[in-house]
């Protein structure tokens, strides 16, 4: 597709819930496009109340919103954003999720619970949803619960570009996923980098304690350098107990990698406990301010990903190099 090709002002409007402005911002700088402004304020009953300042009438809307704390406030945000648009006869509504949290709660494990990935897929189709663009769900399953064509891209390209012009040294690094659940995935970025690779056995006692098999370290033998790749990293238990064994392996030197970088709570702290870990390399699906960012992060950008997913949407032509389950 020629670069020149863009969206038409006129035929658009792009609004962006408060969890991530910036990265919204971002997205319409790549497209050209102006982020018009929303307004949010609270009853006195602590009702929220939401206004759209453009009209979207007959127009093509674009809703960026990331499901990040406070979860609940910023999904109520993008379902009565969604709701407006569709009550003020907007022609199409795209939810952009740049990380859907809920992802993670894809299977009835536990008597009596929610399937609380499907519950939201629901939402917003009956919110006004017509399209659904994510990045990087954290179970392939999950796709398959939303009845609006969504698309779920992926930042393993962003990642590997940026490793790539290292030109890492494949009898000193490895690629190591936490688990089997991201092993497909930490292949798929290892080929990239042309690196071997190595998954380790999980098994979760608690949400912030894990257990790591033993078998990581015949995987890792020999190998100084490692590329710890996750989805997400939220409490740190899970990486920083991999990064442990890793040392334990051999293992001298260690990058993690993720696309949502949450780093909750003591996350920071876990992590960093450990000296082998020189680095970590995550996106901006979820917004940390430049202040609270520790000196060893590195925080990619995903706008130019999700404004090419949107560029090549609105032009009717294929995303398929940048669908989170294909084999880029």
């Amino acid at each position: 597709m020629e670069r020149h090709e863009s969206l038409d002002p006129n035929n658009v409007r792009f609004f962006s819930g408060r969890s991530n402005p910036e990265l919204a911002a971002k997205i319409c700088a790549h497209l050209s496009v102006p982020l018009e402004e929303t307004y949010f304020s609270r009853f006195s009953n602590d009702n929220l109340f939401v206004q759209l300042s453009a009209s979207v009438r007959g127009r093509i809307v674009y809703i960026a919103q990331s499901l990040t704390p406070p979860v609940s406030d910023h999904l109520m945000e993008l379902l009565m954003m969604l709701d407006i648009a569709k009550g003020a006869a907007a022609r199409e509504i795209h939810a952009i999720i740049p990380y859907f949290s809920y992802a993670r709660s894809d299977k009835k494990d536990a008597p009596r619970i929610s399937i609380t990935a499907r519950l939201i897929a629901d939402l917003l189709k009956a919110a006004g949803a017509t399209h659904v663009m994510t990045m990087t769900l954290h179970s392939p399953q999950v796709h398959g619960f939303f009845s609006v064509p969504t698309d779920p891209i992926t930042a393993r390209s962003l990642l590997g570009d940026y490793f790539r012009r290292r030109d890492l040294d494949p009898e000193k690094y490895v690629v190591v996923s936490p688990d089997m659940g991201r092993a497909e995935s930490a292949a798929r970025f290892a080929e990239q980098l042309n690196l071997p690779v190595a998954t380790a056995s999980k098994t979760r006692i608690s949400y912030t304690e894990v257990q790591i098999g033993g078998l990581i370290k015949r995987q890792v033998k020999g190998f100084t350098r490692a590329l710890v790749f996750d989805d997400e990293i939220a409490t740190g238990g899970s990486v920083s107990q991999l990064s442990q064994r890793l040392v334990k392996s051999g293992i001298k030197q260690i990058s993690l990698v993720c696309t949502h970088g949450l780093f909750l709570g003591k996350a920071l702290e876990r992590v960093t406990a450990v000296p082998e870990i020189t680095e970590i390399v995550t996106t901006d699906t979820v917004y940390r301010p430049p202040e609270n960012r520790h000196p060893m992060m590195k925080v990619l950008s995903v706008a130019p990903a999700f404004g090419d997913a949107i560029r090549y949407n609105y032009l009717h032509q294929s995303i398929g190099s940048l669908f989170a389950f294909g084999e880029s």
